[in-house]
């Protein structure tokens, strides 16, 4: 019997391991290791996510404010995302592997990034050239969001080890859905009047939001495991016990050396890295796509805030949905969900259809948005969850790649290929992401096979 090293109290528990040699840590219940529920650690990441998801997801309908008052080109604003999106998806790895070593904890992780997301909006606001806010923006944002992000979505599976997809998904929502009225503000009342008060307090607003969430924030011992589930017995929880059956936890704890070396992980790298370029495509593109059309500002205003709507509350739902029908045939359909919804948004346009572009617009916010919580707890599942931050961090690291091509390449293939050859492009990614995702499977995990009899009688043998 050991042990816990906490203050409080000394809290025993004991280590069991299952027939592939995890470990699992049981005793201590989440009351005794912080004092408090652990729903907590879902409804603070969820705060901090909120706080962080203007600056993706609201930032193009401030194109023509941006424009108008510094001068910025199309192009500038479209990069300034696609460098945004590179940095938050560049700090994901090293944050994560700061995170597991200590050396940085989580609440300091969401201090910094409260830091960073306000120091973007005041660059928005006062920058004097465009280079000041690449750097203010693009970089310093784009960072602390990224260790805002990583943050929050890694400390929902340490705490839910048993049932992590419905609740990964629920906080991963907030990155979306918190961006809602800040797409109306800065679409139907910011203006040349008022653009640097607007964005000020929309800075010092989601500053207070990620800061105040990640002063709670307090990571579980490693290998811990709720005492309430056995970890080697089947469960009479039939939530518990179906999420389990499958999604199955990884056969062990891989270190990100480990992780990298089976073909897995970089197979799941290759098809965030479309997925997610299709997404930011879609964010990106969708709002000029629309004025172009003919939709009026309020009708692509709708559109887009429907979008993060649907691409919140579908991140949510569709971490239950593969807690029932596991993981990876999930991230099938949603692929093709997702691809086949940019043909949709592309023939509504070009038929002047208003409610069937809301509709696919909606399509592709829930395919778009699913993604990321799936991929997150499919990390978790495959590679364990005490060096879940490093790891889904180097998965998470393609949007390093796909924030560029979506948003900045993207503008290029418009330009190229208009409207038309870049919708059909990325819808044409979509399904082929979805025949990729067939062959991901955990490592290190036998597979089932049927054990084949010889028949000792064949076909046409005479008996004695």
């Amino acid at each position: 019997m050991k042990t816990t090293g906490y203050d409080s109290a000394a809290v025993p528990y004991r280590e069991v391991t299952d027939r592939h040699g995890r470990v699992y840590r049981i005793g201590e219940s989440d009351r005794d290791v912080m004092g408090r529920a652990r729903w907590t650690m879902v409804l603070f990441p969820w705060m901090g996510m909120l706080g962080i998801s203007s600056s993706e997801y609201a930032f193009t309908s401030a194109e023509d404010t941006l424009h108008e008052a510094h001068l910025w080109s199309s192009g500038h604003i479209f990069w300034l995302m696609g460098v945004w999106v590179f940095f938050q998806a560049a700090v994901a790895f090293p944050a994560g592997q700061l995170r597991e070593s200590g050396r940085l904890p989580a609440r300091y992780a969401m201090l910094l990034g409260a830091l960073g997301t306000v120091l973007g909006y005041l660059s928005l606001a006062f920058a004097p050239n465009v280079a000041v806010a690449y750097l203010g923006f693009g970089m310093c944002s784009g960072i602390g969001a990224g260790l805002v992000y990583a943050t929050c979505v890694n400390m929902v599976g340490k705490w839910y080890p048993e049932r992590k997809g419905g609740k990964t998904g629920m906080v991963n929502g907030g990155f979306a859905y918190g961006s809602v009225p800040f797409v109306f503000l800065f679409t139907s009342y910011m203006d040349l009047s008022n653009y640097r008060s607007v964005l000020v307090a929309v800075g010092l607003v989601c500053c207070a939001v990620v800061a105040c969430a990640g002063w709670f924030f307090q990571d579980p011992p490693k290998n811990w495991w709720p005492p309430h589930v056995d970890p080697l017995a089947p469960t009479d929880d039939p939530k518990i016990r179906r999420a389990l059956q499958k999604n199955p936890p990884a056969p062990r704890q891989y270190t990100p050396r480990e992780a990298a070396r089976t073909p897995v992980l970089w197979m799941m790298w290759f098809c965030l890295l479309c997925t997610a370029g299709i997404n930011i495509f879609g964010i990106a593109f969708q709002v000029p796509f629309g004025k172009d059309m003919g939709f009026a500002g309020g009708i692509v205003a709708t559109a887009m805030s429907l979008k993060a709507i649907v691409n919140g509350t579908g991140r949510g739902v569709i971490g239950w949905i593969s807690d029932r029908y596991g993981r990876r045939n999930t991230l099938v359909v949603v692929c093709v969900v997702l691809g086949t919804a940019q043909f949709g948004v592309l023939v509504s346009g070009q038929m002047g259809s208003m409610p069937f572009f809301l509709f696919c617009s909606m399509v592709s916010g829930f395919g778009g948005g699913a993604i990321f919580p799936l991929f997150a707890a499919m990390t978790a599942d495959y590679f364990g969850e005490n060096n879940n931050a490093s790891n889904y961090g180097m998965v998470y690291s393609s949007k390093l790649v796909s924030g560029l091509v979506g948003s900045g390449v993207g503008s290029v293939v418009v330009g190229a290929w208009d409207y038309e050859g870049a919708f059909v492009l990325a819808g044409g990614i979509g399904l082929a992401s979805a025949v990729l995702a067939l062959f991901l499977r955990a490592p290190g995990r036998p597979r089932a096979r049927r054990r084949i009899v010889p028949n000792p009688h064949p076909l046409g043998e005479e008996m004695a």
